[in-house]
């Protein structure tokens, strides 16, 4: 009896799995469709006239102080802070991870190559959002127990004084832990774990994600356990090595079919007002589908309006707000205008979008077609380092808010429900895990949106204090000579 009741089992259990996947698709549906679209990217909009497009007129100032400070590797943080370098390298772990390698891949399928449009779009005018995030991170940190903490929740309660402000402060603190402590991490887990299987799969060997998910979790526990310090150490090194690899390998690619760029591009800008022309009326994707999927996945990439990496930036030893805001806007540029790009390029110049594969497995269909035999384990490997080091971004993000809510104490328990999530993770379908992590990642932007909104003249306040300040003294230099 026990045997024949096995299958019926399963065939409940994988029922009610599609129905949990079927409720929160429509919840999140009912999200991404117009409320955060318009939300998100009215947001940018008005950040981008309000600062007279900053991340235009900025952009070489921030690109050369986050580089600079690599080059000199600065390390002049204070007691309980991070370095310029190593809170740019926090944000950029969190941001450069699963979105980039298997996020493009599945807007791509979701939304057609128009959705990749949409991603530039949603990128362009985040990046004037997350300067304003990072301004008020700076502006609104402050010092608990001799550790430098901010973020949303600090300049929620500033732009909504009273009840308000502590129910929404403790809405977005919740909504953070379960999007990415929790089902966020859980994405990062089942992509590298379904990269490595799929790795062996092709050389006939069965190997069970939850295996990789097991050594997953073992690894981040040892460094979750070594505290913010361990963490930013970790991070300053693993990001520039990780990009500097993925970029030459997908570069060489593109190269390798430089032929099919110009089509890539068409295929891109035509597809975003007209589907059809380029998928072909069958695909049944509209222009609605690729905005969705397009701001969707761009969001999970590069973060921008979400208000995860302010935690990151409150921590940075910056000689001003302002500073730190011109930094952030080169993680969301490096993020979606490069790392982003380059596998979007690199599925489309292969022809690999029409291969039958989805998710991670697009991508490694791509880099098969140029690296015939190690094109897959490249991305599984790259993808390890990219979704490892966002876990470790995502997990930092969630505890700060967890020491909001609940105190020090709890920590140590939200660091092992952690890892459980890690491992559980591996186990999972892909379409479950993204969908849950779409419905919490838009709940999170709600509350961060409107004090970001509400907070708007104390944004272009420190902007134009800064800049009248630096006018200032570059006129007082130039009469000295």
């Amino acid at each position: 009896m026990g045997m024949e009741n096995r299958p019926s089992a399963k065939r409940e259990s994988g029922d009610r799995m599609e129905l949990l996947n079927e409720m929160i698709t429509r919840a999140s549906d009912c999200l991404w469709n117009v409320v955060l679209i318009v939300l998100l990217c009215g947001t940018g909009i008005y950040y981008t006239l309000r600062l007279k497009f900053v991340q235009v007129r900025k952009f070489r100032e921030g690109f050369r102080l986050v580089f600079g400070h690599m080059v000199s590797g600065d390390k002049t943080a204070g007691e309980g802070e991070m370095t310029p370098f190593q809170s740019v390298a926090t944000a950029i772990a969190a941001q450069v991870g699963t979105g980039n390698l298997t996020g493009a891949a599945t807007a791509l399928l979701s939304g057609g190559p128009g959705a990749i449009f949409w991603m530039w779009v949603s990128a362009f005018f985040g990046m004037a959002t997350i300067y304003a995030e990072a301004v008020l991170a700076q502006e609104y940190r402050t010092t608990e127990n001799g550790e430098v903490t901010g973020g949303p929740v600090y300049y929620i309660r500033a732009a909504f004084k009273g009840r308000l402000g502590k129910v929404l402060a403790g809405c977005f603190a919740v909504f953070i832990i379960v999007a990415l402590g929790f089902c966020g991490n859980m994405v990062q887990s089942n992509s590298i774990g379904n990269a490595f299987a799929e790795v062996f799969s092709a050389r006939g060997i069965a190997l069970p994600p939850i295996v990789v998910g097991v050594i997953l979790a073992a690894i981040a526990a040892f460094i979750f356990l070594g505290g913010v310090n361990r963490l930013a150490s970790v991070v300053e090194k693993m990001v520039p090595f990780m990009a500097a690899i993925y970029i030459v390998g997908s570069l060489t690619l593109i190269i390798l079919h430089i032929g099919a760029i110009p089509a890539a591009f068409r295929s891109i800008l035509v597809g975003a007002f007209s589907p059809q022309a380029v998928l072909g009326a069958g695909a049944g994707i509209t222009i609605r589908e690729a905005v969705r999927y397009g701001v969707a996945r761009g969001l999970f990439s590069n973060e921008a309006g979400m208000g995860s990496t302010p935690h990151a930036h409150a921590r940075a030893k910056a000689k001003n707000p302002h500073e730190q805001g011109m930094a952030a806007m080169i993680s969301v540029f490096i993020d979606t205008f490069v790392i982003l790009n380059l596998t979007v390029f690199s599925i489309l110049t292969t022809g690999a979008i029409s291969s039958g594969k989805e998710g991670t497995a697009l991508t490694q269909a791509a880099f098969d077609t140029g690296f015939a035999g190690v094109g897959d384990i490249f991305v599984a490997v790259c993808l390890l380092f990219f979704a490892f080091s966002t876990i470790l971004g995502w997990h930092f993000f969630g505890q700060v808010n967890v020491k909001y809510l609940f105190g020090e104490k709890a920590c140590r328990l939200y660091s092992l429900l952690v890892v459980a999530f890690v491992v559980v993770g591996s186990t999972l379908k892909v379409n479950l895990v993204w969908t849950l992590s779409d419905f919490f990642n838009g709940l999170m932007v709600i509350p961060n949106a409107l004090a970001l909104w509400a907070l708007s003249g104390t944004v272009v306040k420190i902007n134009r204090k800064y800049m009248k300040e630096k006018a200032e003294g570059g006129s007082k230099n130039a009469d000295r000579h």
